[in-house]
């Protein structure tokens, strides 16, 4: 078969999708990356896979530029003569659906959350549910990252419940992410807690701030720190001096970005991420996978990751006191109740999010057809 895997970025399709590519072209099939040019595009081509630029534009909803790059997305899928189209992130699922209308191309999008969009209603939200419609209507089968956006999806009936199916995110590499020998906690008043996430104020990062502002007031060697990039063209975007002047006051430490996370990741205490939505964060999963206990937000996508009191803590959307009330509340834990929440991480992710699952769903759907 000849397999398109598209997105919006080629970051992502490195990042998270790397090996499941290589799964398919094990498999014997042929693997055909297709995303705008970055410097992740070149390292897709040295992992062997071969790789095709699209245009697909940032954050701006152009309709004009939107139909050229479906357009040349469509004469891209029939020169190619691709069989199979796996898609992801919302235009990449959009452009895709669209492109592969009149054609016998099998169209498997994967719903990786809802996004700013459904988070802030807009007369974009309306338009977005009317192309999701169309879309689907196409689609062989429908993934979803969460339970939470399927029932969602469902219930206003943008797809039919035969065609959805759950898979656990992109899941998690557990031979890469391992169990940390690095656990920091020898006292509870240097504690290292960290938040992996672009820099948006929809991944709260601003709670997490005021929580650490409070703490800090009670416990000043504790430590909280932000992993990143900034992404300016997000219109939920902050600003790089916004973050200079929370560093300048001691609230947290800015790392920047990276394309590692694991040691950044082995020498916190505990990784929490208060975003609004997500599809499956994958900085949770990871964390999790290295035995780290975690804090996240209440909501789709993020409480799939945590069971409350178990092997993290839940707290309220948009509540910086409650996050600061579960972040003390994990302060007040013993040693040995640390450790005994970032093993039951572990067992979680094993369990529950093993990247194999995943691999394994998309090969027995291919090697199906």
């Amino acid at each position: 078969m000849n397999v398109a895997v598209i997105s919006n970025t080629s970051w992502y399709l490195y990042n998270f999708r790397l090996n499941l590519m290589l799964a398919l072209i094990k498999s014997g099939h042929n693997v055909i990356a297709i995303a705008p040019s970055d410097k992740y595009s070149g390292m897709i081509s040295d992992a062997g896979i071969s790789y095709q630029q699209l245009s697909i534009s940032g954050d701006d909803i152009n309709p004009v530029t939107a139909l050229l790059t479906v357009a040349e997305l469509a004469r891209l899928l029939r020169r190619l003569k691709v069989d199979i189209v796996f898609s992801y992130t919302p235009k990449g699922n959009i452009y895709s659906g669209i492109a592969c209308f009149g054609t016998n191309i099998k169209f498997v999008p994967n719903v990786s959350g809802l996004g700013r969009t459904f988070i802030k209603h807009s007369i974009l939200t309306y338009i977005m549910k009317v192309m999701y419609y169309f879309i689907f209507k196409k689609a062989s089968v429908v993934f979803f990252q969460n339970n939470d956006d399927l029932n969602k999806f469902t219930e206003m009936k943008l797809v039919k419940a035969s065609v959805v199916e759950r898979l656990p995110g992109s899941g998690v590499d557990l031979k890469r992410f391992i169990t940390s020998d690095k656990f920091r906690n020898s006292d509870n008043a240097d504690l290292v807690f960290l938040l992996i996430a672009r820099m948006l104020w929809d991944k709260g990062v601003g709670e997490f701030v005021s929580a650490a502002k409070a703490i800090l007031t009670l416990y000043p060697n504790v430590k909280f720190q932000l992993l990143g990039f900034v992404d300016i063209q997000n219109p939920s975007a902050i600003t790089k001096e916004v973050i200079n002047t929370w560093v300048e006051d001691g609230i947290v430490d800015y790392l920047g970005s990276t394309d590692d996370v694991r040691d950044y990741i082995a020498n916190s205490d505990c990784v929490i991420l208060p975003s609004y939505r997500e599809g499956l964060p994958r900085s949770l999963l990871e964390a999790a996978a290295m035995s780290k206990p975690i804090i996240t937000t209440d909501v789709p996508g993020c409480r799939d990751t945590v069971d409350d009191g178990v092997n993290g803590f839940l707290c309220k959307l948009k509540d910086a006191d409650d996050l600061r009330d579960q972040i003390m509340k994990f302060i007040g834990l013993t040693r040995e109740q640390k450790l005994e929440m970032g093993r039951r991480s572990r067992e979680k992710i094993e369990h529950q999010f093993d990247e194999n699952i995943v691999i394994n769903r998309y090969l027995e759907f291919t090697d199906g057809i």
